[in-house]
């Protein structure tokens, strides 16, 4: 039976139990787990190197052309020690603990040993985000070589849409005419099938007005949809997606991300992820000029203090001036 989780949770759980959690305490019966055994178990993943382990090494043929793609390490006897992060360690312990807790609920359990072992959350790595000198010169320099995808880097940049929400964004939850666009969908390759599913809870679910700069770059994603449709012919697959490619099928997240790397590098300003340009989003709104009661519902903050808050930190005289450039070039 599938479990009722989200696919991609589901193939994490799935990764960490048969990677982590069976190879060591698949043998173990669950009523004599204790919480030493789950304490012990932690420690020797943290230590251990996950190529000895999992015999990533060993999996590879002793002969190829191509020398990091034979045996090379760990089944060679030159151990490459590689130690699993703090936050794979972290996760790891969660699945197994998730695991007990459910154990406990269907009442196979008494109580979850693993709740009493001490774990702590490794700290996130810090990324610095882009400044909003840097969204501009990115956004310029993708609409001036009319980069395909560029619709899209607005969307993530100055709404603050994740990948999937921009990806799975449908065409009947865009209205242009009222500028504003439903959140609602998601795309995800999970366990190499492509999801077009729901976003992950109702608070996920939002109505976004949207500036003038996404409502000129969604008619130009619109017309090139079109041409796209009339070169493709019988070949075109119809999926109402925003974004796709010229035959209409999704765009794969992998091939998005490359693509926004691949910008990165023609813009000529520092690679970050996809995901960090969610920072920037306020920054941009700013600068744009957009009303603050407007940014506050793009933001998805509660209270207009926030946003104000936002805006007083991000605003001078000097940035809106030097910067009022952005909606001046893209937003016609």
């Amino acid at each position: 039976m599938e479990p009722n989780l989200a696919p991609k949770t589901a193939a994490n759980y799935e990764m960490f139990t048969r990677l982590y959690i069976v190879p060591a305490l698949g043998a173990k019966r669950l009523d004599k787990l204790t919480v030493r055994d789950v304490q012990t178990w932690v420690n020797k993943v943290r230590a251990s190197c996950q190529c000895c382990a999992q015999g990533k090494d060993a999996a590879r043929p002793t002969t190829h052309s191509d020398p990091k793609k034979r045996q090379h390490c760990c089944a060679v006897g030159k151990c490459c020690k590689a130690k699993p992060s703090d936050w794979t360690v972290h996760d790891a312990y969660m699945t197994l603990r998730a695991a007990l807790s459910n154990a406990v609920r269907e009442e196979i359990l008494s109580r979850n040993v693993a709740a009493n072992v001490k774990m702590s959350v490794p700290r996130k790595r810090k990324v610095k985000p882009w400044s909003v000198d840097e969204a501009r010169t990115f956004l310029e320099s993708a609409r001036t070589r009319e980069d395909p995808m560029y619709p899209a880097y607005v969307l993530v940049l100055v709404l603050g849409l994740r990948l999937g929400e921009a990806l799975g964004l449908r065409w009947e939850d865009v209205d242009l005419n009222n500028a504003e666009m439903t959140i609602g969908w998601q795309l995800q390759r999970v366990a190499g099938k492509l999801h077009h599913r729901r976003t992950k809870t109702d608070a996920s679910d939002a109505v976004l007005p949207f500036p003038g700069i996404v409502t000129t770059a969604l008619r130009a994603r619109q017309r090139a949809r079109e041409e796209a449709q009339e070169a493709a012919g019988e070949a075109w697959q119809e999926t109402g997606l925003v974004f796709t490619t010229a035959s209409g099928r999704p765009v794969e997240p992998s091939n998005f991300r490359r693509s926004f790397a691949g910008a990165c590098d023609k813009a000529k300003i520092r690679r970050v992820h996809v995901h960090a340009t969610r920072k920037t989003c306020a920054s941009l709104l700013v600068a744009l000029d957009v009303h603050p009661r407007v940014a506050m519902q793009i933001l998805r903050h509660s209270q207009i203090s926030v946003t104000m808050n936002v805006y007083s930190e991000v605003s001078s005289e000097e940035t809106r001036k030097a910067l009022k450039k952005l909606g001046d070039q893209l937003d016609s």
